[in-house]
């Protein structure tokens, strides 16, 4: 999440974190939906990297790389969980 502020950086954790709870049919709360949000940017940008797709810089761009990241995350803590 380059060239964003701590806010930005929060609010996009949240909404990545909630759009991957409803994609992913999962029921977390505000923090939790913060913290996968987060650690999801980490996957996403390292994923997008790995394929050679580049991370799009700007509020969108950090949206969906965050949010394909944070739902790659709950796949595999799915995977676990079972």
């Amino acid at each position: 999440m380059t060239g964003v502020g701590i806010i930005a950086t929060i609010i996009i954790g949240i909404l990545a974190g909630w759009i991957a709870e409803k994609v992913m049919r999962r029921n977390h709360g505000l923090i939790t939906n913060l913290i996968v949000g987060i650690v999801g940017s980490f996957i996403g940008a390292f994923v997008f990297n790995a394929l050679g797709l580049g991370v799009q810089a700007g509020w969108i761009g950090s949206i969906v790389v965050s949010t394909v990241g944070a739902i790659i995350l709950l796949f595999l803590l799915g995977l676990i969980r079972r």
